[in-house]
């Protein structure tokens, strides 16, 4: 069993903001998984936040909290300003990007190549920090190309102390901005975890989380023996039944559902609402397809969403019929079981 800390963060265990991904669907039905993770938005720009569609880029439903925006921007004013905008549709908490490697947000001077310009990053969080109350953070890398990884990532983080930010989100590799894809970015560079820890140990005092290739919670667990809170990203997306695990593993507290099926079960209102707004089941159930890995019937549960499920009439009588093809007994995926033997230790 692990132990329930005395004074847990608010950083404890997140789920990575992802583009194309973490959406206000798949948000409120991470949500249903677990009461206590930290949700994040996909990436949105200040232009985007200031010019744009903002109820669609913004909204979001209360069921979400806690749950945070992160922006993509590198000038000041802009970024007070979008911060403002997003503190009014009620999120707790500001993030900043300043790790995503992708030729669009070099080109607009945002994201991870702001890992050469720590003075930037300080000036943005400032402004941020004057114009909102509630806490803003970054998220960053440890460095970019051939930047040193122990000068980078701490004259990234003196700057940004100094600048009042309230914690620091770390992908434990460099971030390679010529010669790699957005996708190789997150898999070739090799991870440096050791680095997190020993900037924790240099900054006592700042909430720091880490992130990069973390796959379960037991392993977010073993962890948060050396930093503040854990980021998951891919593993949370893509076998969502292991965020079952957080609550009773990572907070001491029950899961807010026995199991998948009971999750997708106190889902369907959740899901009624969405469809009685226009929107198509596939915009849902496309965040779901990895829910019941590894147990019989996953693939027939897959297929008839990914076929039936995109129709334009398909409704909730057609996610049952795709959960009807699941078997309630026999294994799991590997990552999920071990995570729901921790769980069963934790209670």
């Amino acid at each position: 069993m692990i132990d329930k800390p005395n004074a847990i963060s608010p950083w404890r265990l997140s789920i990575a903001p992802m583009m194309d991904w973490t959406d206000r669907y798949c948000r409120a039905f991470h949500r249903t998984l677990s009461r206590r993770a930290r949700l994040y938005t996909e990436m949105v720009t200040t232009g985007a936040v200031i010019h744009g569609p903002r109820d669609r880029l913004l909204g979001f439903a209360d069921i979400e909290h806690p749950v945070a925006v992160q922006l993509g921007g590198s000038n000041p004013a802009d970024l007070a300003e979008a911060a403002r905008i997003a503190e009014g549709y009620g999120y707790d908490e500001v993030n900043l990007n300043v790790g995503c490697p992708s030729d669009r947000v070099q080109d607009g001077r945002f994201g991870a190549c702001l890992m050469r310009e720590p003075a930037v990053v300080a000036a943005c969080v400032a402004a941020m920090k004057a114009a909102v109350s509630v806490p803003v953070t970054v998220k960053c890398r440890i460095g970019v190309d051939d930047q040193d990884t122990e000068q980078a990532l701490d004259a990234l983080t003196d700057a940004v102390i100094a600048a009042g930010v309230d914690g620091l989100v770390v992908h434990a590799r460099k971030a390679w901005l010529q010669g790699l894809s957005p996708k190789e970015n997150r898999d070739v560079p090799p991870l440096d975890y050791p680095r997190v820890a020993r900037l924790k140990r240099s900054h006592p005092g700042l909430p720091i989380a880490i992130n990069g290739g973390i796959a379960t919670i037991a392993e977010a667990a073993a962890h948060l023996a050396e930093v503040d809170g854990v980021m998951i990203g891919r593993a949370a997306y893509s076998d969502p039944a292991l965020l079952l695990a957080v609550d009773p593993v990572l907070f001491g507290e029950p899961a807010p559902v026995a199991d998948p099926f009971a999750a997708l079960e106190a889902f369907e209102p959740v899901i009624a609402g969405f469809l009685q707004e226009g929107v198509r089941l596939h915009a849902v159930t496309r965040h779901m397809l990895g829910l019941f890995n590894g147990r019989p019937g996953a693939r027939a549960y897959r297929r008839h969403l990914s076929t039936a499920g995109t129709q334009a009439d398909a409704d909730l009588a057609t996610l049952r019929a795709a959960i009807a093809q699941v078997s309630r007994h026999g294994p799991v995926s590997e990552q999920s079981a071990r995570d729901a033997v921790a769980a069963q230790d934790a209670a």
